[in-house]
């Protein structure tokens, strides 16, 4: 079994690490930077001593006699005149020695180049080390303790920063179909109130899947158990008619298979409903959605002509490529034309319009016929107006589809009251061309 950290231990390390490194970096650097100043400081005092020395340069043997306790206790220097163990002249060079649990800086400057002989200058410098020291331990501890702050800070933090997930990751665990609760965002960081309002979306959507979900399961068995029960009572009573002639029982069949062709209409359009729900899992494509809404109207405008109706199409887009399922927007666009055409007077037209708004694109139908009952659930399945021949599937089918593609699809009756205008606001995030 693979090791999996979870976010706050990663999110601790990672804290912990750069903020070390930051503190490392910061406090290094501040502890060369001195021990630099002070050895430059060093060097450049000894070389101003060489240099006011080496200007009675015949004279230096003398003075280096006569001067040897002036320079050693008042400059704290010792100066002589000799040669070094190396095979080339160098110029000025400095080097630090230890002796005696002592620490000398020394420097070399070029005497006579003949004899290969330098001015040697040594100053005892045990204290300005024995404070760098001191001062590389105090770094050392202050890393220490910076450490320790850090991992307790990023420790805070990383409680601060889960808690709000916590608190969400309960709230939906509590959640059963029977209780889905919420989340109160008031509750969340403004920083995780955008997550708190899409779970609460999602929340919604699956409210409303399974409250149409178990309405089609109980509209489903009212409308098979209908016809049923009427081919069961039609038969019974031409079985019990004692003087049956052959044109009851002719009748009594001929209503059976009308109850049979009902039962075929509405198990037609829970396939379709099944056939819809597998078309979520299709891969989605880039489409011209202008073309392909010009397919699908050009599918339903020999329709129209059959029953003395024609379609007008108002684009005001020429060309838009978007990445979508192309199955379920035909389930959409089919239903509002079917719905369109079927509530639409003879001699009368339906309106298709297509325009971009914002962030969306906007596929609008309107007919100019029957009006909508403010007492019925559109898209609910099996709920349909009592002048209305279909199964009641078409919208529902419609409506489903739409929020697959996080779409929103509305109907409502025209200002005027005369014929009803279906709006599908359909996100364009994956917009590839205009």
């Amino acid at each position: 079994m693979l090791y999996r950290r979870s976010l706050r231990s990663e999110f601790l390390i990672k804290l912990t690490i750069a903020m070390a490194i930051l503190v490392f970096i910061t406090s290094s650097s501040l502890y060369i930077y001195i021990r630099l100043s002070n050895n430059y400081e060093l060097e450049s005092n000894l070389y101003k001593n060489a240099s006011f020395l080496l200007k009675d340069y015949d004279k230096l043997p003398d003075i280096l006699k006569n001067k040897r306790d002036y320079l050693k206790n008042r400059l704290n220097i010792e100066a002589k005149i000799g040669r070094v163990g190396n095979s080339h002249y160098q110029p000025n060079y400095f080097k630090i020695v230890k002796k005696d649990k002592k620490y000398f800086l020394k420097g070399f400057f070029p005497y006579n180049f003949k004899n290969q002989t330098y001015l040697i200058l040594s100053q005892d410098i045990t204290r300005q080390i024995l404070l760098e020291q001191k001062l590389y331990k105090a770094v050392v501890f202050i890393n220490i303790i910076s450490l320790i702050v850090i991992i307790i800070y990023a420790f805070i933090i990383s409680t601060m920063l889960t808690k709000p997930i916590k608190f969400v990751s309960k709230k939906i665990i509590e959640m059963s179909e029977s209780s889905l609760k919420k989340i109160d965002t008031e509750k969340l960081p403004l920083e995780f109130e955008p997550l708190g309002k899409s779970i609460n979306n999602l929340i919604n959507k699956i409210e409303n899947y399974i409250y149409y979900q178990k309405e089609l399961f109980i509209g489903a068995a009212h409308e098979l158990k209908t016809p049923l029960a009427v081919m069961k009572i039609k038969s019974q009573v031409a079985l019990i008619k004692k003087n049956t002639t052959n044109q009851n029982l002719k009748d009594a069949i001929n209503q059976n298979i009308e109850s049979i062709n009902t039962l075929n209409n509405t198990i037609e359009s829970i396939l379709a409903y099944g056939r819809s729900e597998g078309a979520q899992f299709d891969k989605k494509i880039d489409i011209d959605i202008v073309e392909f809404l010009n397919i699908i109207i050009q599918e339903h405008e020999i329709m129209a002509i059959k029953e003395d109706k024609f379609i007008i199409k108002d684009f005001k887009l020429r060309t838009l490529t978007i990445n979508i399922q192309p199955s379920l927007f035909r389930v959409i666009i089919q239903n509002l034309l079917q719905n369109a055409l079927r509530f639409t007077p003879n001699k009368e037209y339906i309106s298709v319009s297509l325009f971009k708004c914002h962030n969306n694109i906007v596929v609008r139908v309107k007919n100019y016929g029957v009006t909508l009952s403010s007492d019925i659930d559109v898209f609910a399945p099996f709920k349909r107006s009592s002048n209305s021949p279909g199964t009641g599937l078409g919208l529902f089918l419609a409506n489903s589809a739409a929020l697959t593609l996080n779409a929103k699809l509305s109907i409502k009756n025209q200002a005027n009251n005369r014929g009803v205008v279906a709006s599908l606001v359909l996100p364009i995030d994956d917009e590839k061309k205009k």
